[in-house]
């Protein structure tokens, strides 16, 4: 079986920037399961694995663009400290949830605090780097039709909702 849209997806991968360091990993953990063709993966990734079969490993070079985007430079703003509602003391790294101007959710990380603003930064922690990704596909199955529906893989009961 090929790897198309409408298809179930299992990968083992190793994602690392172009200095080679390692950003993420399915090693050790449950492998990767995802809906092909849901936009579940970045698109540069989704094109490479189309057609691909059980068994097939590949290097996969993607460009900012094709992966999380070029950093939007307006996505980072100073906001007061005080706007923060939260009893937790506010530090770099931090990440919240915030509307923004077209009222969709987005997920902003602080980057930097002094005594009366936070810098936070709507930009992907990835968003404008290149990825490389060392993938193995293995395993590749149809989608149920509650998968389908809902856009993206069930393992197990699916008690989350949509």
């Amino acid at each position: 079986m090929q790897i198309v849209d409408n298809h179930v997806v299992t990968l083992d991968y190793t994602l690392t920037d172009d200095q080679g360091a390692v950003l993420d990993s399915s090693e050790g953990r449950a492998d990767f399961t995802y809906l092909h063709g849901a936009s579940n993966i970045v698109p540069g990734l989704e094109r490479a694995l189309a057609g691909k079969s059980a068994g097939d490993e590949l290097t996969v070079h993607i460009e900012p663009e094709d992966a999380y985007g070029e950093r939007v430079n307006e996505l980072v703003q100073q906001v007061p400290g005080d706007m923060f509602e939260t009893e937790q003391e506010i530090t770099v790294g931090m990440q919240f949830h915030a509307q923004a101007a077209e009222g969709q959710m987005v997920v902003v990380t602080v980057t930097e605090i002094d005594d009366e603003t936070v810098t936070v930064d709507g930009n992907h922690p990835l968003a404008g780097k290149a990825l490389n990704f060392d993938v193995k596909v293995i395993d590749i199955r149809d989608a149920t039709e509650e998968e389908l529906s809902h856009g993206h893989v069930h393992s197990g009961d699916c008690s989350h909702d949509h």
